[in-house]
């Protein structure tokens, strides 16, 4: 697949999609894409380079920006400061083929797989062990899943080799994403003067002899070219990256002014969130939680196997379950239809079998509630002992429901 993405196929006239149901589908499509592309570069590296030799950098820099905002000029700078001394892996130069070649030059955008591919391979050079500096990974959406897929796998690979000889090619994966950005006018000016200095350089070379020729890109000769390398990076690689901000440490740079000043801010930033940075031990020992966002990748296959369970094995209690639900809790939900939000108090004794509130529990969640339950004990007068004249109690059991759910709003004329 080659981005951009491509047209969008005709609407259905019987039943057309809204744009974000089309968006929904999108998103699926490309977070399959992105797993079938993850599971196979992996399975791939499994087979031709054997666990025993697979292991990545402690530490990657992931630098992306905007076409002209300083990449190549920043990231020694960048090598400097976080103490790395392996050269950079560039994606641009991992892709050599003609047909890479034609859709760089015009601005365009390769195939996630391939690039996806050689630079997973690139990461395993041993003189990376330290750290790298990525240089234009990841510029698509389905990259960005691919590289939020690579550090889940190795975060695994950690926990299940800790404590085995294992243990140390398998380091806590450091990711640092490094967003350098200019607006477009500026990209523009930047592509085009580059452009002109490369070719005023390779005709001082040609006339003296003296030197080497620069190579000119195509996009820095065209500002059509440039303003549409640009806009590819706006719509797709800067849309794509912004999703990681929840996941890696996150650095959104301003890239203009002088070298030095966008440095100091580089410099400013990393410190900053260095200072963020668990230890590895620290880590590993709190790494038995697992992060939530994790929890919910296959939550509604495990949900379904439980209901399936459920009526399988305890078709009785299961339909107690169901009764219970349909005749004292959804009459109360319905009067709050509007609220989106109820409260059910309940007595019912056969609550106290803790399997109907696990049953009751996900069978709300998948009909799309939301659903909160704890249980409260009470000292309930039952009656006076006739001889001391003390109250006696017994223990009241009420099991406290919170159910959330969409809400509906109330249309006003005008």
């Amino acid at each position: 697949m080659s981005y951009p993405v491509p047209p969008a196929p005709e609407a259905d006239p019987v039943s057309p999609e809204t744009p974000l149901t089309a968006s929904v589908k999108s998103l699926d499509l490309e977070v399959k894409d992105a797993h079938l592309i993850f599971n196979s570069v992996w399975q791939s590296l499994e087979a031709e380079v054997g666990l025993d030799r697979i292991r990545f950098p402690k530490e990657v820099i992931w630098l992306n920006g905007a076409p002209g905002a300083g990449k190549g000029t920043q990231t020694e700078f960048i090598m400097q400061f976080r103490g790395l001394t392996a050269p950079p892996i560039l994606v641009s130069s991992l892709l050599q083929s003609p047909e890479a070649r034609e859709l760089i030059d015009s601005g365009m955008m390769v195939g996630d797989r391939e690039v996806t591919g050689l630079m997973i391979r690139a990461l395993l050079r041993p003189e990376n062990a330290s750290g790298v500096v990525v240089d234009g990974y990841p510029r698509t959406k389905v990259q960005v899943i691919c590289l939020k897929l690579l550090h889940e796998k190795l975060l695994q690979m950690r926990s299940v080799h800790r404590g085995t000889d294992r243990e140390g090619q398998f380091p806590k994966p450091m990711f640092h994403i490094v967003v350098l950005f200019i607006d477009e006018a500026e990209s523009v000016r930047r592509q085009i003067l580059r452009g002109e200095r490369a070719l005023q350089h390779n005709r001082e070379v040609e006339a003296s002899g003296v030197g080497r020729q620069s190579e000119v890109r195509a996009t820095d000769l065209s500002r059509k070219t440039a303003r549409n390398r640009y806009r590819t990076f706006k719509e797709v690689t800067y849309e794509s990256l912004t999703s990681l901000r929840e996941v890696f440490f996150y650095h959104y740079i301003n890239a203009h002014g002088s070298i030095g000043e966008v440095q100091r801010r580089i410099e400013d930033e990393l410190r900053y969130q260095s200072s963020l940075e668990l230890d590895q031990r620290t880590h590993d020992v709190i790494g038995r939680i697992p992060i939530a966002q994790s929890l919910s990748v296959h939550a509604r296959q495990d949900l379904v196997r439980r209901l399936d369970l459920y009526c399988q094995e305890d078709p009785d209690l299961f339909a107690q379950a169901v009764a219970l639900i349909e005749e004292k809790f959804l009459p109360i939900i319905v009067t709050h239809s509007i609220s989106g939000k109820a409260y059910i108090n309940s007595e019912h004794p056969i609550l106290e079998d803790h399997r109907v509130l696990a049953m009751i529990i996900d069978i709300f969640s998948e009909r799309g509630f939301h659903t909160v339950v704890d249980v409260r004990k009470y000292a309930e007068p039952a009656r006076v002992n006739r001889v001391t004249f003390v109250i006696e109690t017994r223990a009241k059991k009420v099991w406290r429901f919170i159910i959330s759910f969409p809400g509906s709003e109330i249309r006003r004329g005008s």
